[in-house]
């Protein structure tokens, strides 16, 4: 039996109203009646899914786990503990901010305790309304970070050509860091060798779980490293076409029509 699901959320087991659905609520409670151990993956902070774990009955509840930050962070849902953490500096922080500046894009710089966004939009101010608050601020530099953690940054645009050939650009500038994209809208830049696999990794050693007996479920490039990782790799139907070739397995059901309950029946539980 597979004990840990790993699971993103935007798109994956969130619908787009961020709600979880009745069907996937259910499936997570029947698996984890049955001793598993179900993870929200996230590449936001963990205090945003503070409404997800409601709604699954994580909330303060020991013996659950979320792995936020793609991967930056794991926290023990029961105090808010922090059992892992691995940060950008902040030179490779401010060197991205002032590059940034040339651009097209919002950018999200991430504390522990804060999302910092410089140049927003309507469109991205309407994306995060309900996934996570933010600051705005308007500097010249990151200067005003300077001493604090610095878990990661990204840039935004609904573009994801341009977001593609930013990055080929900032190769030079990035060759030290994991670079991923997400949620159709994200360039994202974490720690060398911090992503949501090595998350994984991470917290199955934490609960002494051996990796072959974990499920990841993801839909977008920031779930890939995951995917490839778990003893099971899931995309979600709505998973980005190019990536289907790399899962495992990819459901008939999109995160709208309890794709993750899908999963956890006809794979964790064999029904």
């Amino acid at each position: 039996m597979y004990r840990l699901i790993a699971c993103d959320l935007d798109e994956t087991l969130l619908r787009k109203d961020k709600t979880v659905s009745l069907g996937n609520r259910k499936a997570i409670a029947d698996f984890e009646a049955a001793g598993g151990i179900f993870v929200c993956a996230t590449g936001r902070p963990f205090w945003t899914a503070e409404g997800t774990l409601k709604e699954i009955g994580q909330y303060r509840r020991k013996g659950s786990y979320v792995i936020s930050f793609n991967g930056g962070a794991i926290t023990r849902n029961e105090d808010d503990k922090l059992l892992f953490f691995a940060g950008i500096t902040y030179e490779q922080a401010d060197n991205l901010f002032v590059k940034g500046k040339q651009y097209d894009v919002c950018q999200h710089i991430y504390t522990l305790d804060t999302v910092w966004a410089y140049n927003m939009n309507p469109g991205e101010m309407d994306y995060l309304n309900g996934r996570q608050a933010f600051t705005e601020f308007d500097h010249e530099d990151l200067s005003f970070l300077k001493g604090q953690d610095i878990v990661k940054c990204l840039y935004e645009n609904t573009d994801t050509d341009y977001l593609h050939r930013i990055a080929k650009e900032l190769d030079p500038m990035t060759a030290d860091m994991d670079v991923s994209y997400s949620s159709n809208r994200y360039l994202e830049f974490n720690k060398k060798g911090v992503n949501k696999g090595t998350g994984l990794q991470h917290l199955a050693s934490i609960l002494g779980i051996d990796i072959k007996d974990t499920i990841a479920i993801g839909d977008n490039y920031n779930d890939l490293s995951m995917i490839k990782d778990a003893g099971l790799g899931v995309g979600v139907a709505n998973t980005v076409e190019e990536m289907k070739p790399l899962c495992d397995v990819v459901t008939e059901h999109t995160c709208e029509e309890d794709g993750v309950a899908e999963v956890i029946y006809k794979y964790a539980l064999n029904q």
